[in-house]
């Protein structure tokens, strides 16, 4: 089976919550999130659509669901690492803002705060369900995070590290599991449907 994991589309920043930080798309995220229903298209046997629960996953969720015509299944364990701190800063922002912690997830490595074995075993436990449930020519959707996708490929590439990749907003993720337990990674952060909708490109 095929699991294609799209990052979340651009959101907003939120600072200072009272409750964990659950941001919504920024208006250029809204645009990235309708730019991939049409990368998707050569995708066959598309037979489920899930979603981490956090407000910026869902939302880029929605048009690929739409176009699919099936409905986006919500699991609680796609969520982010971040999902129960009180704020949300772009990495975008956090590069100038807040240099140190920017640096660390550069180089690599998961927040301070973040119990990261946790995490990626709450991760890994979410996909071998995917797997398990799906038929050997399936494709499963699964709109996360950067923090989850990378984790996965850490897992199967068995990487020393949990953030190696940049993993753009809306980029596509592909890996490949088969009946006797192999498993591959295809692709790792397609862009070029959101190119030029990337805030280092609108910079530039």
């Amino acid at each position: 089976m095929q699991l294609i994991f799209v990052r979340h589309a651009q959101p907003v920043r939120i600072e200072g919550a009272d409750a964990p930080a659950d941001p919504e798309l920024a208006p250029l995220g809204v645009e990235q999130a309708a730019r991939v229903p049409e990368a998707l298209r050569h995708h066959h046997r598309i037979t489920r659509v899930v979603s981490s629960p956090q407000r910026r996953a869902l939302a880029t969720a929605a048009p690929a669901a739409a176009a699919l015509g099936l409905e986006v299944e919500v699991i609680d364990d796609l969520a982010e690492y971040d999902r129960d701190l009180p704020a949300y800063i772009p990495i975008e922002d956090a590069k100038t803002e807040f240099r140190a912690a920017y640096e660390r997830i550069k180089a690599g490595y998961l927040p301070e705060q973040i119990d990261g074995p946790a995490f990626a075993a709450r991760v890994a436990a979410v996909v071998t369900d995917l797997v398990k449930a799906a038929d050997p020519a399936d494709t499963v959707l699964a709109f996360a995070h950067g923090g989850v996708v990378n984790v996965t490929l850490q897992d199967v590439l068995g990487l020393d590290r949990p953030l190696t990749f940049p993993i753009d907003y809306c980029s596509i993720t592909r890996i490949l599991y088969s009946r006797n337990g192999d498993r591959r990674v295809a692709t790792v952060n397609e862009n070029a449907h959101v190119w030029d909708l990337l805030p280092r490109n609108l910079a530039s």
